[in-house]
């Protein structure tokens, strides 16, 4: 902490938080404080450009799944998933024939497993240790050993769903343009679908845990963002939907959605028609609890927990809600699977713009293609959630260390500010941009 000299060295203060610990990525919060109030406030990420949009063009369509899977580690299906689809969207916009309806079927069992293993890391690894007091995870273990069990099964669990059809959980290599590589023989699953079922015992548990959780309450104002399905809880769907009234087709995005730079960082900020939003799993329950599963529905209802809430810390309650919700899923498709063959559709490639989107773990996830004649890729444009969620978190964190107290120390302002942060899960690499490059020779 600095305290200018002068008579105001009492009532400004500026607090540096260094670094946010248990966050993907580097960053740092920058708040000053003037006569009781907050005065400037910046979340600063400072990272090398890592072009992966630039990297793309040039190529061809088929390298997008293995391209893009590589710009996270936690949810590359859901990079490959926006990116797929996009695709197929222009290539075959009326594609109905019975190879597509059971490449959705296990697409959906694939972002089943993807839902599971993110959310359950956030949950055990970031979000409970900071609601519970604890520094980390390890620290948590010694009083809640139990929960953190259950908690990294489920991940486990959900890695292995990803496996399934991906051959590996990082990174996987297994989805492609049209559906999948190879569909996994009845052997295969018949081995996994037993531990589905009964793990849906312990999801419920999770819920009512995180429901129980000593949650510090902050009400706040914001708009919500999410994919509408006509039937389905949202992960790949073609409408996107706010509180605000928006209703629009994906291919729309860019008329309402703008990003911009800000000085103090090298993430982009994310308005939609000039205001903040929030996208993840608080947004799309918000959105779309009338599309639970009638069991999820059910037991929140038991445990007194109602939706839509605009107290962001409940988004720890969200997520443990959306495994439930993915492994009821996920448990269902096991059970009745059937493989295909061939595993996908061969599709015949023209010039346009593809555009494609789906709901990541932590939020809504647009992708763009200019594609040739050939499928070659001229430009690419991905929005991922962390982007659109940047000004939200600042708007959070003003409202938040206001409501702890600017009088407080700093240690206690830091750790509040790292709370609301990390609560987000921000992927803040996936978040960086290259936005241009000019060469001089």
């Amino acid at each position: 902490m600095t305290e200018p000299a002068g008579t105001g060295a009492r009532r400004t203060r500026r607090i540096e938080v260094p670094l946010l610990a248990r966050v993907e990525g580097e960053g740092a919060l920058d708040v000053t404080i003037h006569d009781g109030q907050i005065t400037g406030l910046q979340l600063r990420i400072f990272e090398p450009p890592r072009l992966f949009e630039q990297f793309l063009v040039g190529r061809h369509h088929s390298e997008i799944p293995d391209l893009v899977a590589r710009i996270c580690g936690i949810c590359p299906v859901a990079y490959q998933m926006s990116g797929i689809s996009a695709v197929e969207r222009l290539f075959a916009p009326d594609a109905d024939t019975l190879t597509a309806a059971w490449v959705r079927r296990m697409r959906r069992l694939f972002y089943c497993g993807e839902w599971i293993q993110s959310h359950a890391l956030h949950i055990h690894l970031l979000a409970a240790p900071d609601f519970l007091g604890f520094d980390s995870a390890p620290a948590m273990a010694a009083r809640y050993g139990d929960e953190l069990r259950r908690g990294l099964a489920l991940q486990a669990l959900g890695n292995r769903i990803i496996a399934l059809f991906g051959a590996r959980s990082v990174h996987p290599v297994g989805a492609r343009v049209g559906g999948f590589w190879r569909a996994p023989t009845r052997p295969e699953v018949a081995a996994l679908a037993p531990a589905a079922q009964q793990a849906l015992p312990a999801a419920e548990e999770l819920v009512r845990w995180t429901a129980a959780l000593p949650l510090p309450r902050h009400p706040q104002r914001f708009n919500c963002v999410s994919l509408r399905h006509p039937t389905e809880y949202p992960m790949l769907a073609e409408r996107i939907v706010a509180e605000s009234g928006l209703d629009i087709s994906l291919d729309d995005f860019e008329r309402h959605f703008s990003e911009h730079q800000v000085p103090h960082s090298t993430a982009l900020h994310a308005l939609l028609d000039g205001r903040p939003y929030l996208v993840g799993p608080l947004a799309r329950i918000n959105l779309n609890h009338d599309r639970l599963h009638p069991r999820v529905r059910r037991l929140l209802g038991e445990i007194g927990v109602d939706f839509p809430s605009h107290d962001m810390t409940h988004s720890i309650v969200a997520r443990a809600v959306e495994i439930l919700q993915a492994l009821i899923e996920a448990a269902d498709i096991l059970a009745n699977y059937q493989p295909e063959h061939p595993a996908c559709t061969e599709l015949a490639p023209r010039a346009g713009i593809a555009r494609g989107v789906s709901e990541a773990p932590r939020g809504l996830l647009w992708h763009r293609y200019d594609l040739d004649d050939a499928g070659m890729i001229a430009h690419a444009r991905i929005v991922p959630p962390t982007s659109q969620n940047q000004a939200r978190i600042e708007a959070d964190l003003a409202a938040t260390l206001t409501a702890v107290g600017l009088q407080e120390d700093d240690a206690t302002l830091r750790q509040a500010g790292e709370r609301v942060i990390r609560n987000y899960d921000p992927c803040i690499s996936c978040a960086t941009h290259f936005l241009h490059l000019t060469l001089h020779r």
